[in-house]
């Protein structure tokens, strides 16, 4: 009785935490028909695409505030955004409004990221629906599907307008009869959205100008101290992901906000701050190329001697014969 006693008290802890387990990990929805199901609305009319209108719908406001992965491609429109940037005394950002993006297999939706507000419009795309289309492909290059909830983009009075017009076309041909040329006018229209987004980003990466120099030039810092605390000889080569976590940013929005100021990406930065680094310990010591290499955070000599090659036309070696050549 004894083991019995204790088997089922252990099975009912192993219980709670199955329990608890399930309720951590993120719900995931394979098709659009899930997705609607769980916010209680009708089936979709199309089974790739899907424009939920729904601004003050509190099913979807609950679903959204758990955290969930998409197999589709997601653009939410919100009448209220969180993280508007200020600086000094005033604020950078509009009050009209937002768009988030979010990826396929991104996990999304968690109670902080929802700040409380319902999306005013939700565009879900499966990656099939642009089968055969150029934008399959393209829409991978929109850096902004990878951001995260404090990156998204505020819109102006002007700019909302603009991006309503388009939700609004694309619902109006959703729920037209369609006909052969329906999925060609809404990829056009959803590229078009895609193409404005782009162009509103570079807008706020302009007027978000002064907070991100200083982020520039917190990087540099971030840079100049992992080379002279040597954290490369634990660590290796400092990357993309590692610069964008001390900065509180997605890597994507760091390397497009990097491009808008000095048009060289994150990864380029790094590289640029590498290839500086090897020419002054080429300069100022007597180091071999491949004890500069174990320096840097290289794992192979010749990897370094690659890198420095692609990078000046010449050799370590040949550098610093060069160097010193310029001096004598």
């Amino acid at each position: 009785m004894k083991f019995n006693n204790t088997g089922t008290k252990e099975h009912r802890n192993s219980g709670k935490l199955d329990m608890k387990k399930e309720e951590q990990s993120p719900i995931r929805f394979e098709s659009l028909s899930d997705a609607h199901r769980a916010m209680g609305f009708p089936q979709p009319k199309h089974p790739l695409i899907s424009l939920i209108n729904s601004p003050h719908n509190d099913v979807q406001l609950n679903m959204m505030r758990k955290s969930h992965v998409l197999s589709f491609y997601k653009i939410s429109y919100k009448p209220k955004l969180s993280g508007k940037i200020k600086y000094g005394q005033g604020y950078y950002d509009f009050d009209e409004g937002g768009l988030l993006f979010a990826s396929p297999n991104q996990v999304i939706g968690s109670e902080e990221e929802s700040g409380g507000v319902c999306s005013e419009y939700t565009l879900v795309i499966h990656p099939d629906f642009f089968w055969n289309f150029p934008l399959a492909k393209k829409i991978r290059q929109y850096g902004f599907f990878s951001y995260s909830t404090n990156e998204a983009l505020h819109l102006s009075e002007d700019e909302k307008a603009t991006i309503m017009s388009i939700f609004e076309m694309i619902a109006m041909e959703l729920n037209s009869r369609i006909d052969d040329f329906s999925q060609d006018v809404v990829v056009a229209q959803i590229e078009l959205l895609l193409n404005y987004a782009n162009r509103f980003y570079k807008r706020q990466f302009l007027t978000r100008k002064v907070v991100n120099n200083d982020l520039l030039q917190k990087l540099e810092d971030l840079l100049e101290d992992y080379f002279n605390q040597e954290k490369t000889l634990t660590s290796g080569l400092p990357s993309v992901s590692y610069l964008a976590d001390q900065l509180n940013l997605s890597s994507s929005y760091l390397s497009d906000m990097l491009r808008s100021l000095t048009g060289l990406n994150a990864q380029q930065h790094i590289h640029e701050k590498l290839t500086l680094k090897a020419k002054e310990i080429l300069s100022t010591t007597s180091l071999s190329a491949s004890e500069i290499a174990y320096k840097l955070g290289f794992e192979h000599p010749q990897s370094f001697t690659r890198f420095f090659k692609s990078k000046t036309s010449l050799s370590p070696l040949e550098f610093r014969q060069t160097f010193k050549q310029s001096i004598a």
